[in-house]
């Protein structure tokens, strides 16, 4: 991932763009005041203070002050008319309107809406016209706020307040450079002066609403949401005025599903975000291992070069921006989080100076650290103030009863599968392929399956595994109909043989699915075919089902748009773990009573179901079974 102190100078940078665009800037001048320059540009004092609040203090020296568009091009003295009474007038021969107008020195209009039946009917001769008499009365157009204050409620978000104002989402930005990523309530931000029954209304119950991106027309949002822009714009009637703009929000019907609503960015399974009863402010305190020590600020490659090679420093960037933006998806359901983050430098003694110097009975959940050692001390260290730590990247050295195991266990992966499989129908045939060092696993599935024909590596002339079969050796091995094989090793070579081997085996009558208890790296390097195992339909038990990069998931867009890349599956585990340790937090008293094991919740890659093991803590017992189609990942229904 991008080192973070690049992202967030490319992120200073659109916002310098932005505010080019939509404001002036103004440079100060000796003996210039607050109050001269705003009727310089035609302003209040209060415009020009909310977007520079250190000029509150005073101006310095060549002060370059961000002014905004005002609303009014000249708000000079103005001659207005006054009715004060009426002449009488009988029409002459010859007289027309515009010659009686000139007489009298007033407009044909004001004399037709005194004379309203001349709207009807032709002037003639006879005519008896009321004549207005207005005296000149000087008036001063007084200059309103172009800008006010607003404070953050619950379960705003950016994309809620830019709605509310009419304005788009990196407007919005623009106006609050220093606005927070994740809105807290009570945090002032600066909007839009605009009349009351001009703020919109957030109607998610009846509608959903959509972010328009980059360069998207209105027939690119007829492909993807079905509908016409003459739709659109009486939904949203300024769209008319303003026409479509990056960053602005629509409103649409309540069953457009590639919408700016929650549970299409954000849940599958929305059971936890329709049980929230317990809205107070959460704790959460989160140890990853940044070693922000070792990093020279001062030097931006060495930065870079840091990044490039320290996955440790990657991995919690990475998944700590995953789990700010389930802060900010948890802000949208009501859920604010008071957040605290702790670099443990990945070392023992660290760990334990964070322990001394902190109070961390006032935490709701303590997500981390990575490293097994790390974790072990802290909730060792917790577990007698029953403090809830969660483990979001290993497996616990000791499951604690404060700990909450957030990988399935091994045992629990191979037991799914094989379940999966004894499901199966219709099977002609079932084959086991393992190494001598997987042999014992080879014996476990016979015990599960009678019936399967068991084959092993070849040796070579040292008698040891030559990791290799012959076609010879599957000789009246599969029958006609669906085969399953389960190939248990971890040699990169072994892998690369026997799918080579079952590609050419498998014919339109002959079918066969291959499958393992245990999907080492064996069958992730380079020498595993994907469109081998596409075309053998691998099936495997996982922990998660990848995200698919190309979707319109919402997750994804929003991710893309706010760091440039796309989430590899740390930044998409730290806002799994995060969002479902929030909404299980918000649903009951504290995070054990909202851990048993009926409640079942499934997120962008992973699910959580967490069983207490007698004497300990909680396991996630929720398994995928996932299987390679069409050279993708997907879940196995």
């Amino acid at each position: 991932m991008k080192n973070f102190l690049i992202i967030l100078s490319f992120a200073l940078a659109f916002c310098n763009m932005a505010l080019a665009q939509e404001f002036k800037t103004h440079k100060v001048q000796k003996g210039e005041t607050v109050e001269s320059i705003a009727k310089q540009y035609f302003v209040t004092p209060f415009d020009v203070l909310a977007l520079n609040p250190d000029a509150k203090s005073g101006f310095t020296n060549d002060m370059v002050l961000i002014i905004p568009n005002s609303k009014v091009k000249n708000p000079s003295d103005l001659n207005d008319k006054q009715l004060i009474g009426f002449d009488s007038h009988k029409v002459k021969r010859k007289e027309t309107l515009y010659s009686i107008s000139k007489k009298y020195a007033i407009s044909i209009d004001d004399i037709k809406k005194q004379n309203t039946f001349l709207y009807s009917q032709n002037l003639k001769r006879g005519d008896n016209l009321k004549i207005p008499k207005f005296k000149t009365v000087k008036t001063h157009e007084t200059l309103k706020n172009s800008l006010q204050k607003y404070v953050v409620q619950p379960k705003d978000g950016k994309w809620g307040i830019a709605y509310k104002y009419g304005i788009t989402i990196p407007d919005l930005e623009s106006l609050n450079p220093n606005m927070n990523e994740v809105l807290q309530p009570g945090e002032e931000l600066i909007v839009p002066n605009i009349a009351d029954n001009e703020v919109k209304v957030i109607e998610d119950e009846q509608y959903n609403y959509y972010e328009v991106l980059p360069a998207e027309g209105f027939y690119r949002l007829e492909k993807k949401l079905g509908l016409k822009q003459t739709e659109l714009e009486v939904l949203n009637p300024n769209l008319k005025e303003l026409g479509l703009q990056p960053g602005m929000i629509l409103k649409v019907p309540n069953n457009i599903e590639n919408s700016f609503d929650l549970g299409e960015m954000v849940i599958k399974t929305t059971n936890l975000s329709k049980k929230i009863n317990n809205l107070s402010k959460k704790s959460i305190a989160v140890m990853l291992p940044f070693r922000l020590h070792r990093v020279d600020l001062d030097s931006v490659a060495e930065a870079k070069d840091l990044m490039r090679n320290d996955k440790l420093l990657s991995m919690s960037l990475d998944f700590h921006s995953g789990l700010l933006m389930a802060l900010d998806s948890a802000k949208q359901l009501g859920i604010s989080t008071h957040l605290k983050v702790f670099d443990t430098r990945s070392q023992i003694s660290e760990v334990t100076k964070i322990l001394q110097e902190n109070d961390f009975s006032v935490y709701d959940a303590i997500i981390g650290p990575i490293t097994p050692s790390n974790f072990e001390r802290v909730a060792n260290t917790l577990r007698s103030q029953k403090v809830p730590v969660v483990a979001p990247l290993t497996q616990p050295t000791k499951l604690y009863d404060n700990v909450f195991q957030t990988l399935p266990d091994k045992d629990r992966m191979k037991q799914s599968l094989i379940n999966y499989m004894k499901e199966e129908e219709n099977v002609e045939r079932i084959v086991i392929i393992s190494d001598s060092k997987n042999r014992a696993l080879s014996d476990e599935l016979k015990s599960n399956f009678p019936t399967a024909r068991q084959l092993y590596s070849r040796k070579n002339k040292d008698g040891k595994d030559g990791n290799y079969l012959h076609l010879a050796d599957f000789n009246d091995i599969f029958k006609p109909g669906k085969n399953i094989v389960f190939l248990e090793t971890d040699s990169d070579a072994f892998v690369a043989n026997i799918l080579s081997l079952l590609n050419g085996l498998q014919t339109e009558g002959t079918q066969i699915k291959l499958a393992t208890t245990n999907v080492t790296k064996a069958f992730e390097g380079e020498s595993a075919s994907s469109l081998h195992l596409s075309n053998l339909n691998f099936h495997y038990a996982s922990f998660n089902v990848p995200i698919n990069e190309a979707s319109s998931n919402g997750f994804v867009k929003k991710y893309k748009e706010t760091y440039g890349v796309v989430p590899n599956k740390y930044a998409v585990r730290g806002f799994d773990i995060t969002l479902d340790v929030l909404l299980r937090l918000a649903s009951s008293d504290n995070l054990y009573e909202a851990s048993n094991e009926v409640i079942e919740t499934a997120y962008l890659e992973n699910k959580f179901k967490y069983n207490k093991k007698l004497f300990g803590g909680y396991y996630n017992d929720a398994v995928y079974i996932v299987k390679y189609d069409n050279l993708n990942i997907v879940e196995a229904k």
